[in-house]
């Protein structure tokens, strides 16, 4: 008996969503042999393949089923049984809501400008968020019966990283001595103190890390422990307990994690009590399915327009020359569309924008890059949008707008974490307050330049603040590799002409920086440009960029802490 038309489709994205996780963790598997082998390229390279498969997948698949779809591939009440027969067809995999988004992404390549659809989709009624099983095999226990010094032996010996410790014993004693710091001069052992870690290691770029967490006090004191390897061997880096560390090596700003998720919910369930305050669809992101962290932020969005009733406006900032950039005040987020015309100096086209943010998705972020989401077909409410927002749109972005009755339509724009604009927190900030800022600002510039990336236009209106007051950079029009980039100390006028020359009398490529004019427009107040100038004297230095091209160009990955130096057990140990 042949198999009806909805029940072959279902059966072709079924088997499609097989492939696809069957390659994402064959790829997360080879981590931690490259890890071993200290090949770094190698780990750079392997992440970048796991964040294309999606796309490499999804549209030979959706191309596949439009065919098969023929003229029913915008056929509702057909796309409805399918699902249905998807639905059963998944409805026992471990990976239940990573199938069911990557459902979401066939309907939407497969379905010609097909809005988002709770009908056709799952959206709100998709497999919900689930805690951890007793007794999970994906964790690991340790009875405070074993004693501090047994408990810290059997977890160093527990977990494999392909390579002997370089001094092990001395890794017990930092161990040892900062539980008895954090937690022993604070909390009182007791029957119930238990400690357990996540079996699974997660690894990005020359780290790896052991998640865990500790009952005691009548509560669990979650803890993280980086793991490097040196050319001397592994070694343990450092003990992490504060929250606000933790939750910064999940930020927003930080590459995705390579981790092995068997139960991709547990694992996140387990890192949501460690982490409690970060969202359940910024953990699935920070272990690489974040595709399914969009879904999730969109479920978030639609619930928070369900329980709000401000209106979208105009983000506060100077207004981009290629972003058109709208929020709404309750949510902290910020919308951005790429403009239909460009203003001068800007002569890009709107695909090369959207290569410059794809080159950034693959990128390593080094917690200086906001992530985003991309949406096509994004709906908000009419009423909900305020009268100068519309304006706005309409005179930057009609092209990409499209109305029906009740809604606005986008046809494509990126969601991205809203953050204080740095020149306007510059306009108002305290002295003290503004030199620890400008001293970030800095420091980000210069660890973008590390991780190969020139941000371009670096005027401060292109950066943000978290909440942590960690500068950000958010503007990737005009970014480009630190590779291809030319340094170069500006010639000096010798002759009469070339002083009163109104235009510069030497030659300029496209690709040439000359980092000394920096120091005419980065900082502009006067009670912080000299501090900055003075800290970060570098910046100002052709030959410094230069060093950091040669490095790269060698094949060095230079590796970025999310945490501070001086906390290190071995601080300026290199690895």
């Amino acid at each position: 008996m042949s198999k009806s038309l909805d029940y072959q489709i279902a059966e072709k994205i079924f088997n499609g969503f097989l492939t696809y996780i069957k390659s994402f963790n064959a790829c997360t598997r080879l981590t931690p042999k490259y890890f071993s082998e200290r090949n770094w390229q190698a780990i750079q390279l392997n992440h970048k393949q796991r964040l294309r498969l999606y796309k490499d997948l999804l549209f030979p698949l959706a191309a596949s089923c439009k065919e098969s779809l023929a003229h029913r591939s915008t056929d509702r009440s057909l796309w409805t049984s399918i699902k249905t027969e998807y639905a059963q067809l998944i409805s026992d995999l471990q990976e239940l809501e990573i199938a069911e988004t990557f459902f979401n992404s066939v309907i939407r390549k497969t379905y010609e400008n097909v809005e988002i659809d709770e009908d056709l989709m799952f959206v709100m009624e998709g497999h919900d968020f689930c805690g951890i099983r007793e007794n999970s095999d994906l964790i690991r226990n340790y009875p405070k019966g074993l004693g501090l010094d047994k408990i810290i032996r059997q977890i160093l010996d527990d977990f494999d990283f392909g390579a002997p410790f370089m001094d092990k014993e001395k890794d017990i004693k930092f161990l040892i001595e900062g539980v008895q710091k954090v937690i022993l001069t604070r909390y009182k052992i007791d029957s119930e103190t238990r400690t357990q870690l996540l079996k699974s290691i997660f690894y990005r770029n020359k780290a790896a890390y052991l998640i865990g967490r500790t009952f005691v006090g009548k509560k669990w004191m979650p803890f993280i422990i980086p793991i490097m390897h040196s050319k001397d061997g592994i070694f343990v880096d450092t003990l992490i307990f504060d929250p606000n560390l933790m939750s910064h090596m999940f930020s927003f700003t930080r590459s995705y994690f390579m981790v092995e998720a068997e139960v991709p919910s547990e694992i996140v369930a387990f890192l949501s009590s460690v982490i409690p305050h970060k969202k359940i669809h910024e953990l699935y992101n920070a272990i690489g399915f974040n595709k399914h962290g969009k879904t999730l932020f969109y479920r978030d969005f639609l619930h928070h327009l369900d329980h709000s009733e401000d209106q979208f406006v105009v983000a506060l900032g100077i207004k981009g020359m290629v972003m058109t950039v709208f929020t709404l005040p309750s949510l902290n987020i910020v919308f951005k569309l790429i403009k239909d015309h460009f203003e001068p100096p800007k002569n890009m086209t709107r695909q090369e924008v959207r290569e410059k943010y794809k080159l950034v998705s693959l990128h390593d972020r080094v917690g200086r890059m906001a992530d985003t989401h991309e949406f096509e077909y994004f709906k908000i409410p009419k009423e909900r949008i305020s009268p100068e927002l519309i304006q706005e749109l309409r005179n930057t972005t009609n092209s990409l707008l499209r109305f029906t009755d009740t809604h606005m339509v986008f046809k494509h724009l990126y969601t991205e974490r809203k953050m204080e604009p740095l020149n306007l927190y510059l306009e108002h900030c305290g002295t003290e307050e503004g030199k620890k800022v400008v001293e970030d600002y800095g420091r980000a510039i210069l660890q973008l330049a590390q991780a190969n990336i020139f941000p371009g236009d670096m005027m401060t209106k292109n950066f943000g603040l978290t909440r942590q007051k960690r500068v950000i950079f958010y503007d990737y029009d005009e970014i480009e590799f630190l590779t291809d980039m030319n340094f170069r100390v500006k010639p000096k006028a010798e002759t009469y002409e070339q002083i009163y020359a109104p235009e510069p009398w030497y030659s300029i490529a496209k690709n040439d920086v000359f980092p000394e004019d920096f120091k005419r427009w980065m900082i502009g107040r006067k009670d912080l440009k000299e501090h900055f100038l003075a800290y970060h004297e570098n910046l100002f230095s052709p030959e410094y960029w230069q060093g950091i091209q040669k490095r790269i160009e060698k094949g060095e990955l230079i590796h970025a802490y999310p945490y501070p130096e001086e906390i290190r057990f071995r601080p300026g140990l290199k690895i």
